[in-house]
Parts: C-alpha cells; sequence; structure tokens
C-alpha cells in the first residue's frame, strides 16, 4: 500500500534539501513542485447525469419527515470515517437515516431541512466538494482526491440528489448562529452535534431518531425491489458455497466465508452483515463469526448470510445444510421439526395480524416437538407459559428487515413487537433448535447439533410472499439441489 506523501522522510533530502514554499504550509514541497501540480489537468465534469432511481422515494420520505416537525431545522449526518489503524481507515457507510432520505453514500455529508415561511421545509445537502488544487488538497492530503478518487461536484451531487448541494465545510459555523427550534440525529458526526450543543436535547433528538426508524416498518416499492435483488444474489451466494464445500473440508470455515464474500462484492456492496458459516457444533453459537473452524463431513453447516445491495438494502437469509449432502436420521428429525416450526411462523405473517403472531407459532411447534421427545415434561401450554423450551430454541422468530439487518430497531415497542402487521412490512422468519455440545440434559445424539432455517417475508395485501423463495427448505428438496449443484 502507497505511503501518504511525507517529504521529510525523503533520505534525498540530506542530499540536497530543496525550497520550502514561503508559507510553510507544505514543508518539503519545492515551490515549482506545487506549481506544477496546479495546473494541467483536463475538465472533467459530468454534464449528463440522471437522477439516482430512487430520487422520487426519497424526496416522498423528506416530505414525511417535514410534515411531522413542521417549524423545526431537522439535522441528519452521514457519519465519518474512522480510523481502523494508524492511518486506514474502516470501510464507510452512511448512517441508514441519512442514506434513507437522500441516497447519499458519502462520508461527511449532512441533510438539513430549514423551516420555510410559507410553511414546510427547504432541504439543503451539505456534502465535500471537489478536491481543491490551488491550494495542494487534492495531493497533499491523506483524503485528496488524489488518494481516494474523485467525489462528486456539488454542481453534480445536485443533479444526482434532486436537492441543492452547499458546501460542509461552512455548515457547522452557520448551525451556530441559527436561531429556533433544532434535532439532530445523534452518534455520526461530534462536529456537528458540538456546533449545536446549545440547541438541542436528548429527549427531541431521540423522537426523531424514533420517527426514522418507525417510518421505515413499511417498504415502499423501490425497496422492496432492492430487496429482492439482494435476496436474489443471495440465493447464488448459497449456490457458489454448496459447488466449494469439498474446498472448505480442505480448509476451514473461512472458504465458505470468502466463498459468499466474492458474490457479495461482484453483485452487490457488502454483506450486509458478518456471515455465520459454523460447521458443526458451532452452529449452536448464534452469532459465530470467527469462522475459523473445520468442515467435516457428516456435520451440518449452519450458513447464515446476506447481500447488501448497493443502495443498502440486505438479505438476511440461513440454510442449514448436511456438509455431506445427506442428513442423518437425528439430524433430519430436528431439521424437520424447526422446517415444521418456520411453516407455522410463515402462515401467520398475515396484514392485520399481531406482529409476535408468528414467533408463537412457531414456538409452540418447537415446544410440542420437544415434549414428545421427552426432552422437557408437558404439557405444551406449561412449557410455553415457564418458558421452558428456551433453553434450546433461544432467540426470537424474526425482526424487521429492510437497510438494516435488524431495521427499525429504534421504534416504539408498541409500532413494532406490539404492533399490528401491515402490507409492504418485510421481516425475517427464523425459529431454530440448538443442542450445546455440552449439555447434559439431552441425549448425546443431539449434542452439538444446530438447525436454523430463515427467509426474508413480505407481508402482502392478502397474504405474504416469500422472497427467498429461491432457496429450497424442505429437507429432502435439499439435498436433491445440493446433489445437483455438486454434479
Amino acid at each position: 500500500m502507497a505511503d501518504e506523501l511525507n517529504p521529510e522522510s525523503n533520505p534525498e533530502e540530506s542530499e540536497e534539501p530543496i525550497k520550502k514554499r514561503k508559507n510553510g504550509l507544505y514543508p518539503g514541497v519545492s515551490d515549482e513542485l506545487a506549481e506544477s501540480m496546479k495546473s494541467g489537468w483536463a475538465d472533467t465534469e459530468l454534464h449528463d447525469l440522471e437522477p439516482i432511481a430512487q430520487a422520487a422515494e426519497t424526496a416522498a420520505r423528506r416530505a414525511a419527515l417535514s410534515a411531522r416537525f413542521p417549524g423545526e431545522r431537522l439535522v441528519i449526518p452521514s457519519g465519518n470515517l474512522k480510523t481502523r489503524s494508524n492511518d486506514t481507515e474502516y470501510p464507510f457507510r452512511a448512517s441508514v437515516e441519512y442514506a434513507y432520505l437522500t441516497g447519499n453514500q458519502t462520508e461527511d455529508g449532512v441533510l438539513v431541512l430549514e423551516p420555510a415561511a410559507s410553511g414546510g421545509h427547504t432541504a439543503t445537502l451539505y456534502l465535500l466538494p471537489r478536491s481543491d488544487r490551488e491550494n495542494g488538497e487534492f495531493w497533499l492530503s491523506g483524503q485528496g482526491e488524489l488518494w481516494v478518487g474523485r467525489r462528486h461536484s456539488l454542481t453534480e451531487s445536485e443533479k444526482l440528489y434532486g436537492i441543492p448541494v452547499s458546501d460542509v465545510r461552512e455548515l457547522a459555523d452557520a448551525l451556530r448562529e441559527a436561531s429556533g427550534p433544532v434535532r439532530v440525529v445523534r452518534g455520526y458526526d461530534a462536529g456537528i452535534e458540538a456546533a449545536l450543543t446549545d440547541k438541542v436535547t436528548a429527549e427531541r433528538d431521540e423522537e426523531l431518531r424514533v420517527f426514522l426508524s418507525e417510518a421505515r416498518l413499511v417498504k415502499d416499492t423501490f425497496e422492496i425491489g432492492e430487496l429482492q435483488k439482494a435476496v436474489d444474489s443471495t440465493v447464488r451466494g448459497f449456490e457458489d458455497v454448496v459447488k466449494v464445500l469439498d474446498k472448505a473440508e480442505a480448509t476451514s470455515e473461512r472458504y465458505i466465508e470468502g466463498t459468499f464474500f466474492l458474490r457479495a462484492r461482484v453483485e452487490g456492496n457488502d454483506v450486509g452483515y458478518g456471515t455465520i458459516a459454523a460447521a458443526g457444533p458451532h452452529a449452536c453459537t448464534l452469532h459465530w463469526v470467527r469462522n475459523d473452524g473445520a468442515v467435516r463431513s457428516g456435520e451440518l453447516l449452519l450458513l447464515d448470510a446476506g447481500v447488501e445491495t448497493h443502495t443498502y438494502y440486505t438479505a438476511d437469509v440461513t440454510r442449514t445444510l448436511p456438509i455431506n449432502g445427506r442428513f442423518s436420521e437425528i439430524q433430519k428429525k430436528i431439521y424437520d421439526a424447526v422446517y415444521d416450526a418456520q411453516e407455522a411462523g410463515i402462515a401467520a405473517v398475515q396484514p392485520g395480524s399481531k406482529y409476535r403472531d408468528f414467533h408463537d407459532a412457531s414456538q409452540r411447534v418447537l415446544a410440542a416437538r420437544l415434549v414428545e421427545w421427552g426432552l422437557v415434561e408437558g404439557p405444551v401450554e406449561r412449557v410455553l407459559e415457564l418458558g421452558l423450551q428456551r433453553r434450546w430454541t433461544l432467540h426470537g422468530t424474526g425482526h424487521m428487515l429492510g437497510m438494516d439487518v435488524h431495521d427499525c430497531a429504534a421504534a416504539r415497542v408498541e409500532s413494532y413487537v406490539d404492533g399490528v402487521l401491515e402490507a409492504g412490512m418485510v421481516l425475517t422468519v427464523e425459529p431454530g433448535l440448538y443442542f450445546q455440545a455440552d449439555d447434559l440434559t439431552v441425549p448425546e445424539e443431539y449434542r452439538g447439533i444446530g438447525v436454523r432455517i430463515e427467509d426474508d417475508i413480505l407481508v402482502t395485501e392478502d397474504g405474504n410472499r416469500n422472497l427467498s423463495s429461491g432457496l429450497p427448505r424442505q429437507s429432502d428438496e435439499v439435498e436433491a439441489w445440493m446433489a445437483r449443484l455438486k454434479g
């Protein structure tokens, strides 16, 4: 990796020190080189840009936000780069609130909705302009375009996002001088928050965050299309994994993780969350992301993974697969119980149903199976009342899905888990059974087996649609699918 310009460490300087610039801004840079770098560059302004695909949707979202907080200045930052180590940064991902309202994904951006005298708000997107070649920023700054790539000009950004665009470097001072009520989405830009210290309160800012979280509960047509894209790529990623299971057996779970990651980066932006490639007893660790374990024939692979699209919408799909292509008798017994629980859960996803219904339906099936197997004393109602099944079911049966894998997390309880399903909501249904390797309360043959089946379900006007139906779920269909892929 190339090092940033550091003339003071150049050994040639000890032989013949080069002239310093008179203003002293860039020690070790000669006047001649500085002048040379200012000129001789072609005009690269882009003139034939079309608005981003979701421009109409982001405008509608800003209008809804404006209507909710009349007469108040609203400030939504994208966030800043975070240092990974020394002079390298983590890959940047804009805040969901900002990306949802603008479609922009660049660091240091800020959306401001300014109350208009005639009512409503005037939206302005504050962004970094192109790197300045006159002052040398474009090649002497670690975030200059010579190092990290071209940025859109402010004029280009206006065309892309359909919002007036201004220089973000002037925003903090303007916010300090602003009067009137202000709300900001916290946690993303310390500099912007500092400029508003005396103008905002945590309680009022939280109301803004909650509103933006609840606004994402019902997806618009564009969002549903993006989620389907994410799922379709994820299906192909699972197929990729099945085709290389023999190579994973020769290496480790990381071969599986890397194989899926390749699909995510080729067809999308990234993975939507850390891939869980859990083979054997690792399947019983719910968030196993170390992915450094052995992959053994005769054991199960629990693969929980999702591709994130270029617009940040992520799939979240899990399949539990027999590594050698065939379930053993005990593996099939447990798998089929989870499949039946998922079927009951998916059937309960209906417009007008309570959000909790699909969880309750899945848990009832699993509790009944645990009683049937003699692992817990019935009747089923007693098991559910005391939550005894949770020793082996462990987690909730699903969550909302969207720009975050656990989307809408800041929504109020009454709007989310105690709420009612509506057409346009997208959620996961993912029951599981997990028998820890050291669980002495179950027969030895159960120990170390973990099964989860997860699909992404769209609530429709008359029921639901399984967005991830392209991946088989029934045990016999899974075996036949794997046989075809392994050829």
